[in-house]
């Protein structure tokens, strides 16, 4: 079972108020609801591939409008052939419908974000848990990127379900796609935050657990690379000293360097795998690293200069 799947099968056993109840059945029905039938007799079909989700549409019809309702099964023609739930409401689909404040017209449902039945926070939450399981997704956070969206059928559904969003400061964005216009997040606080707004605590802890993982994996590779970096930038920096050393030794003598310098030089001969503010511990006077630099960058200038004669 996928991330989301596990996520959408955790909120379906969300219990809530009445009031709750009715703001995310009213959510499930704008997304994945359809009308058929002629005015006087209504059908009102909602439909997922979710089995999970079939059953708490059932249920929340049954406890929020209290209409028959049933459930058909039948399976997809094309690519995987999975299962397809239609939960149908034969009998009282205007009843329902009108209780939910959803507006229908020839062309089907009408698609806007409930204000009326979302005064209250409990509410807001509950419409944004609705179409999660209507619409959405979310990346497993242990992939390459943090990814959560939501897709709507028309633009004007999403941008009043983006400034539900902003009401709690997720900073969601939107994009036009081919099916219809997609409200995501791509920050792994923000994921976390929505899906704590909308009650899937096991995920949401499942999420942090990871990406604090993957935190401290990413902090660990840093120092690493870092290390090797520095370790790697001291090793050339000695390879080319000991080199410019043995060259001044060659062809004018260590012991006709100045004192410092050649103490200095002496010294990288002895040992070149010591760094800097080794090498100045072990220099006379307390020698600090900046010092211990300025005396190897005078040797690596006499070098250069003994090979500017020698050319």
């Amino acid at each position: 079972m996928s991330f989301a799947s596990q996520t959408k099968k955790e909120l379906t056993g969300t219990v809530g108020k009445k009031c709750c109840k009715r703001a995310e059945l009213s959510a499930l029905i704008r997304l994945n609801g359809s009308l058929n039938g002629p005015p006087n007799r209504l059908v009102l079909d909602v439909t997922t591939e979710n089995a999970a989700i079939a059953r708490r549409i059932y249920t929340l019809l049954k406890e929020v409008s209290g209409v028959p309702a049933e459930v058909l099964v039948r399976k997809k023609m094309r690519l995987k052939k999975n299962n397809i739930y239609m939960v149908r409401v034969s009998r009282g689909a205007a009843a329902v419908l009108e209780g939910l404040g959803i507006g229908w017209d020839g062309a089907g449902l009408r698609s806007e974000v409930p204000d009326a039945l979302l005064q209250q926070d409990c509410c807001r939450r509950a419409y944004m848990r609705g179409a999660f399981l209507a619409a959405g997704s979310v990346n497993n956070p242990e992939g390459s990127s943090y990814h959560l969206e939501i897709t709507f059928h028309d633009l004007p559904h999403c941008r009043g379900f983006l400034r539900l969003m902003e009401g709690y400061d997720l900073g969601g964005r939107v994009i036009e796609r081919k099916k219809g216009y997609v409200v995501y997040l791509k920050e792994g606080e923000k994921i976390v935050e929505f899906l704590n707004l909308i009650g899937a605590h096991q995920a949401l802890l499942r999420f942090e657990d990871v990406r604090i993982l993957k935190g401290m994996r990413n902090q660990v590779n840093r120092l690493v690379n870092c290390e090797t970096a520095n370790l790697n930038k001291t090793i050339q920096a000695a390879v080319r000293q000991i080199e410019n050393i043995r060259l001044l030794e060659r062809t004018i003598g260590l012991e006709n360097l100045p004192p410092k310098l050649r103490e200095v030089a002496e010294l990288r001969l002895r040992h070149p795998e010591i760094n800097l503010q080794e090498l100045g511990a072990m220099l006379g006077g307390g020698v600090t690293k900046s010092g211990v630099n300025h005396r190897l960058r005078k040797l690596d200038e006499w070098a250069r200069r003994v090979r500017e004669s020698r050319s």
